[in-house]
């Protein structure tokens, strides 16, 4: 064998002998905080995200593969504010991972980086799925991601320090992009300003803040509970005083007292895609709001 097949034999056997390189994995609860893991990881993490958009995250079953991967895992991204608190502390417990534990550096939570909103100023069950840190649907607001986004990316490079100035380049195109897009939906939504709306379940009160929806009321009487009929017509009685423009839900809610609703006070019935995957164009965090502005705007119509 010459010395040029001896150099190639060689450099074939290295690199069968060379583990792949390291990447962070990260566990997502969520697809928006899965999704954005990956546009500031890129190729050095991999993504596993718990839930999708046609789950409700609030009731998610702590099931034995999602324990394996958290088990796996180097960062859990959650959203906090209680919205997983009746699955992943025990996905998080029975996976025994001392790294992704509240409190270590691999555990992060998007809640604790921007201001919340509807914080209860008591707290009673009674009142329905109340949540005491605020409403934990931060992700309906284009300006929380960015929010979310840099303590994200200084997170990723804490806990991968070799790759850090990636995060860092990362981080500085997605939050020009980003900044881009935010000021561009803003002027496609401004017909939206002091629109009237109803929702189903107040899981909007960030996009509403954002856009200046102005909420009449809610289709549940209190969160999470399923509305009666009696309560609709209530709802219904409320709309000969103040009309509103059409009433929303999110992608993964059953459409029926939306519906209903849409039908007597002859209003557009919106499904918004809520969270990333939420519907065919919300592929990624762009296209969710692109998806979303769309459907209000044509709700309006």
């Amino acid at each position: 064998m010459n010395r040029f097949l001896q150099s190639a034999a060689l450099l074939a056997m290295l690199a069968i002998a060379a583990p792949a390189a390291a990447v962070l994995n990260v566990f997502a609860t969520v697809p928006e905080w899965g999704a954005l893991a990956e546009e500031l990881g890129g190729d050095k993490v991999k993504v596993y995200t718990a839930t999708n958009a046609l789950q409700d995250p609030h009731h998610v079953e702590a099931r034995p593969s999602l324990i394996a991967r958290a088990r796996g895992a180097d960062l859990v991204v959650a959203t906090g504010a209680e919205l997983e608190v009746g699955w992943l502390p025990l996905v998080l417990l029975q996976a025994g991972n001392p790294k992704v534990q509240p409190g270590k550096p691999g555990y992060f939570e998007a809640t604790q980086h921007v201001p919340m909103l509807e914080k209860p100023v008591r707290l009673d069950r009674a009142e329905g799925d109340v949540h005491p840190g605020g409403n934990p649907h931060i992700q309906t607001d284009p300006r929380n991601i960015a929010r979310v986004a840099g303590p994200l990316s200084v997170r990723l490079a804490e806990l991968d320090a070799a790759n850090a100035a990636y995060y860092q380049s990362r981080y500085k195109a997605f939050a020009e992009r980003w900044k881009a897009a935010v000021a561009n939906w803003e002027q496609q939504a401004a017909p939206l300003r002091g629109a009237p709306i109803l929702v189903q379940h107040k899981a909007f009160t960030y996009l509403e803040a954002w856009l200046g929806l102005k909420e009449i009321a809610a289709l549940e009487p209190k969160p999470g509970v399923e509305p009666t009929t009696a309560h609709l017509s209530e709802v219904l009685a409320t709309l000969q005083r103040q009309p509103v423009r059409m009433v929303i839900r999110a992608a993964y809610q059953s459409d029926r007292a939306s519906q209903w609703m849409a039908e007597r006070a002859k209003i557009n019935a919106v499904a918004l895609p809520f969270t990333v995957g939420g519907d065919d164009a919300a592929k990624d965090l762009y296209g969710l709001f692109d998806d979303t502005i769309a459907r209000l705007l044509k709700g309006m119509q």
